[in-house]
């Protein structure tokens, strides 16, 4: 099978490897040219998470990546999907499967990523999302996890999560591409939070934000046309433990790191994630308590002000224990 990879950052680099080196796949990664991300590929051969197959093709040249290939998988910033597919579409790609390996909403319409793909020409049945939990040094280690393909259309599901398949990842069929997408994105915005609590020394508060947080979470889904249990499985829930209690998540450190009044620099999809997330609970009259603390901790306080991070970040926190008592679903 022939795949590429568009992304060759930590996710997409991982991808590539595990299409490569675990399922013996022919693959081809492109980056842009100049990015820091290709460049440390090219000239190193690895990065810090993987080292690529000898088999690999590794190009910055788009138009081979995307035409080469049957399937194409993208694993970039959120944010920049829409403008990334601008590019993409140039290429005679209508008729390509697309895996979507990333997890966010975007900002500025408040759409789910599949939905930017659609809009961008793709037709809906030709698009697939991978997401789940996993991180990417367990899965280099050999320690496996379960995972979730999820899909407009129910053949290509079966299709890519039965090709994908390994002993290091064990796929399930989604079956709420609505709910899957969104619980996928929403997990990081309660990542931030967890990270707020660790760097706040509330530890202990991270078991009522997983609960609270996936009720919030699937209300949002439901009023968006989803299954509101769609925020207990794997694609939300499941990806509590990498997100909420990891030392390798992003998400977490961010809050972490913000807490002590001081910015993670590496990507926390999170951030935009939890603006995105707020708009649509105004769009939908949704009380989302948990994300619009985040959203005011990102955006709206003084948290990276050195010194007085943990305590600008848990005056927000503990504005949810001053709600009136309500019953608990």
């Amino acid at each position: 099978m022939n795949i590429s990879v568009l992304g060759c950052g930590r996710w997409g680099s991982f991808i590539a490897w595990y299409q490569a080196t675990v399922l013996k796949n022919k693959v081809i990664s492109w980056g842009p040219e100049g990015d820091y991300s290709y460049q440390v590929l090219k000239n190193e051969g690895k990065n810090e998470y993987v080292t690529l197959d000898k088999s690999i093709e590794l190009t910055c040249d788009l138009q081979r990546a995307v035409t080469a290939s049957d399937i194409i998988i993208i694993s970039i910033s959120s944010q920049g999907l829409r403008g990334f597919m601008q590019q993409v579409t140039k290429y005679p790609v209508q008729n390509k499967t697309f895996v979507l390996c990333m997890k966010g909403i975007e900002e500025a319409t408040g759409k789910r990523l599949s939905e930017v793909l659609t809009e961008s020409g793709i037709k809906k049945e030709n698009i697939a999302v991978w997401v789940g939990p996993g991180h990417i040094q367990a899965f280099t280690r050999g320690i496996p996890n379960c995972m979730v393909i999820d899909s407009y259309s129910d053949s290509l599901k079966r299709f890519i999560a039965d090709s994908f398949k390994s002993n290091l990842i064990r796929f399930y069929y989604g079956n709420d591409i609505i709910g899957t997408e969104i619980g996928a994105a929403a997990k990081n915005v309660l990542g931030i939070a967890a990270g707020v609590l660790d760097g706040s020394g509330y530890v202990s508060l991270k078991g009522p934000l997983m609960a609270r947080g996936a009720y919030e979470v699937g209300k949002l889904i439901k009023a968006m046309g989803g299954d509101f249990t769609s925020a207990y499985g794997l694609a939300h829930l499941g990806d509590y433990e990498t997100t909420l209690f990891s030392e390798y998540s992003h998400n977490r450190k961010y809050g972490e790191m913000m807490a002590h009044g001081a910015r993670f620099e590496k990507l926390a999809e999170g951030v935009m994630t939890a603006k995105a997330m707020k708009e649509l609970g105004d769009k939908y009259h949704l009380e989302l308590p948990i994300t619009n603390a985040v959203y005011e901790a990102c955006f709206l306080s003084h948290a990276f002000e050195s010194g007085d991070g943990a305590a600008n970040c848990m005056k927000i926190i503990l504005k949810l224990f001053e709600r009136s008592t309500k019953s608990e679903f």
